[in-house]
């Protein structure tokens, strides 16, 4: 019978990290793999490997492949498999086939024998990659329990090949330099995934992460940044004769390594080098490549860097282009890739307009504006990298001016929409978009997770996540080139910490590279995720287990509040208790929302056959006069400030409802009129994010929702209002003694951020969490 592999992961068990590695699997048993092969058929019984099973190769290629896997096995099995002369000898056959295509695979697996098919290199390593993925997790550990070990594989017919030719990771090794050693773990567990690019973003404001040669600068001084203990937005500037300590870069010899281990496991590196934005790393090293107009220090940024992020390479000066093309002779030289990534991203063109370098290139080639100086710049930089035979890639901003010929474009803002344009114009491009592919975001519930930026990116929501669009026009679907998942590092500050948003959400992004459109299966899914996830372990590496934590939602409903809890895993219980408890596998089960009267401290968590997989959560619901009252305001999440739940410090969480360059009016209806002795308004501030209180506040009370009566304001100072760091706070409006059925809450926006910030001249937010009336 023919059936997915998730269809097989639904009914056979999934072999997880704790088993003996010598336990027998059922003969019907057939181990769910990630991304889904594109068919497979169940057979009868397994195969046993061991130190004794032998195998044949056709050729020179096809032996250095299975060198490599059974060298891998080796401590596993006590012992590495024996190569035979007489492929009617051997038990494992691996021979070349026609027809299947660039990095397609057949696998046929027998009680007596396993049959390996491709037709190129690649084809053959994603046939091991899934052999390896159908064994115990066991093969991945260090050590080996026993000389003789046996494993069992499931017989099966397994036909496989990619939807996309590009299947990326990016990893930022800029804003945190990541240790070679963990690049060439990560490099082997993507490869298992079977995704095939790693593009290494080596350049930014705050790190030059490449030897060159001619520019030993780059490196002597351009890889290091200052300490700073704030989160990455709020971190101030280097000061004068400060010393850089933080950072570090590979040397050439630390990237042919990392290009070479990539090779053998069919991943290609692809370099990036930023410009002409992004580039304070460098600049800091010769100044002499920034306009003339800049008369500031330049330095490595430790973090935002506020308007010295403003300062990019000179448009105007010869020497730039000369300093650039000597890089990327060196770039090319060291990294095989057809492909090298220019940037060319969110370049200021504040400097440019200044600039009489700038100014009299533009006049002199006849440039109407500095976005089209941007465009001579990369286009002009394009074509010494395709004069290598290069092609070049960059990020979706070159759409704001004439393209580079045949250029590569990585769609990222929003939902990559920008890439688009490009393809209308018959551009190849890879989307990337920040809002589904951003592995920087939030994997789970807030609370429990690592500070990081904006909005959540859950493991569900890669998984989920489909690349071409409905509304697409037709003809631009062959131009898309694949997927990326991209992982920027402003809050990474260890190897765990970039292993940890990276899986497994990485899963969840294979199976939307690879597998054929339309076969998404979220629960079947899980099983084959939890296998993968039992290799990583034994291999040591970090993984996120933000799946298993629950989401929450309070909402103020007919004066009571109904709480909902949720979880993306579906084969979890939800258990909590209501009087503070910490809750058990003998807790009162969740089956529907909760109505709540009064203050109640309810905690939940999930777990899986009696044993707790998630975090504990905590809702501890207050009780006022304004709990569960109605909110009147033009804002979609104004419910959260009576609905009894108090936001933590992370004003993305959910719990705050914000306001954007804009004053704040809202209006709680108390029900009835009734005696006003105080009431408290929560807020937050993060001055890295640009988060701010209120320049003033002003309290209204009605008995008629018409006519109001000013009661109590509040007024804040700048330098109060615009303070460093995060700070919850509630402004108290003092001892009341009024009546009133209706409340207003008139809040004043404080205006840009002044000099001294992060985000200094940007617009500001405001969130505001709780009304608290008593």
């Amino acid at each position: 019978m023919k059936l997915t592999i998730y269809t097989l992961a639904l009914i056979v068990c999934c072999l997880f990290a704790g088993c003996n590695a010598r336990q027998a699997a059922s003969p019907d048993a057939a181990p769910a793999v990630v991304p889904a092969p594109v068919a497979v058929e169940k057979g009868e019984g397994y195969f046993k490997l061991s130190k004794n099973t032998t195998y044949f190769v056709e050729d020179d290629l096809q032996q250095q492949l299975a060198d490599r896997f059974f060298k891998g096995l080796e401590l596993a099995l006590g012992g590495c498999p024996k190569q035979m002369q007489d492929p009617d000898k051997a038990d494992i056959l691996f021979q070349s086939a026609t027809g299947l295509g660039d990095e397609a695979y057949r696998l046929e697996i027998t009680p007596r024998k396993i049959r390996v098919e491709a037709e190129t290199e690649s084809g053959f390593f994603y046939a091991t990659q899934t052999l390896r993925l159908l064994l115990p997790a066991a093969i991945e550990a260090a050590s080996a329990e026993t000389e003789n070990a046996e494993y069992r594989l499931p017989a099966l017919a397994m036909t496989d090949y990619p939807r996309f030719a590009y299947r990326g990771l990016m990893l930022d090794v800029s804003r945190y330099f990541i240790p070679k050693e963990t690049v060439l773990e990560i490099i082997d567990a993507m490869a298992m995934l079977k995704m095939n690019k790693l593009h290494l973003h080596l350049v930014d404001d705050n790190g030059w992460r490449i030897e060159i040669k001619k520019y030993p600068k780059l490196t002597d001084v351009g890889a290091w940044r200052v300490e700073r203990d704030e989160p990455f937005p709020a971190r101030p500037n280097a000061l004068p004769g400060e010393k850089a300590t933080i950072g570090g870069f590979y040397t050439q010899d630390d990237i042919r390594e990392m290009v070479n281990y990539a090779g053998q496991r069919q991943v290609e590196i692809i370099p990036e080098i930023e410009m002409p934005a992004h580039t304070n790393s460098s600049l800091a090293a010769y100044p002499e490549l920034a306009c003339s107009v800049v008369h500031k220090p330049i330095t490595v940024l430790s973090g935002l860097g506020g308007k010295n992020a403003e300062i990019i390479y000179c448009a105007g000066k010869e020497k730039v282009f000369h300093f650039l093309e000597d890089v990327i002779d060196e770039v090319a030289e060291l990294f095989p890739s057809k492909y090298i990534h220019l940037g060319g991203d969110e370049a200021a063109k504040t400097y440019w307009k200044r600039c009489p370098d700038c100014q009299a290139r533009m006049k002199a080639e006849k440039l109407p504006n500095e976005e089209e100086l941007q465009s001579y710049f990369m286009k002009r930089m394009s074509r010494n990298v395709q004069s290598k035979g290069k092609e070049v890639l960059g990020w979706d901003e070159l759409t704001n001016s004439e393209l580079p010929d045949d250029a590569i474009i990585f769609g990222w803002r929003g939902d990559g929409q920008a890439a688009l344009k490009a393809a209308r114009q018959g551009h190849r491009f890879v989307l990337t978009p920040a809002k589904k592919l951003y592995l920087i975001r939030y994997q789970g519930p807030q609370w429990f997770e690592p500070l990081t930026y904006f909005g959540n990116n859950t493991l569900q929501d890669v998984y989920n996540y489909e690349p071409v669009g409905d509304n697409w026009e037709p003809g631009l679907d062959s131009l898309l080139m694949g997927v990326q998942g991209s992982l920027w590092t402003e809050f990474c500050n260890a190897p765990e910490d970039v292993e940890y948003l990276v899986f497994p959400r990485l899963v969840a992004l294979a199976e939307v590279a690879w597998s054929p459109k339309g076969t998404k299966n979220w629960p079947g899914f899980l099983p084959a995720l939890d296998n993968y996830l039992a290799h990583l372990e034994q291999k040591g590496i970090t993984y996120a287990r933000s799946m298993y934590n629950i989401d929450h939602l309070v909402r103020p409903s007919n004066g009571t509040l109904l709480v909902g809890l949720s979880c993306i895993r579906p084969d979890v219980e939800i258990r909590l208790t209501t009087d503070g408890s910490e809750p058990t596998a003998n807790s009162a089960g969740y089956t529907d929302s909760l109505r709540v009267e009064k203050a109640t401290v309810i905690k939940a968590a999930t777990f899986r056959k009696g044993v707790q997989t998630g975090k504990t959560l905590t809702l501890d619901l207050l009780k006022n006069k304004a709990t569960a009252c109605p909110v009147t305001a033009e804002n979609g999440r104004a419910y959260v400030l009576t609905n009894g739940l108090r936001g933590s410090d992370r004003h993305s969480d959910f719990e705050w409802a914000g306001w954007y360059n804009q004053d704040a009016v809202f209006e709680v209806d108390l029900g009835r009129e009734q005696p006003i002795s105080a009431v408290t308004l929560g807020t937050v501030s993060n001055a890295g994010m640009g988060v701010f209180r209120p320049a003033k506040v002003r309290l209204l009370v009605s008995d008629d929702q018409t006519n109001y009566t000013t009661v109590a304001e509040i007024t804040e100072s700048d330098e109060s209002i615009f303070e460093a760091g995060t700070k919850i706070k509630d402004l108290d409006f003092g001892e009341l003694n009024v009546r009133g059925r209706y409340l207003k809450i008139e809040a004043q926006n404080p205006g840009h951020c002044p000099p001294g910030l992060p985000r200094v001249g940007q617009a500001t937010w405001m969130y505001f969490d709780e009304l608290m009336v008593h």
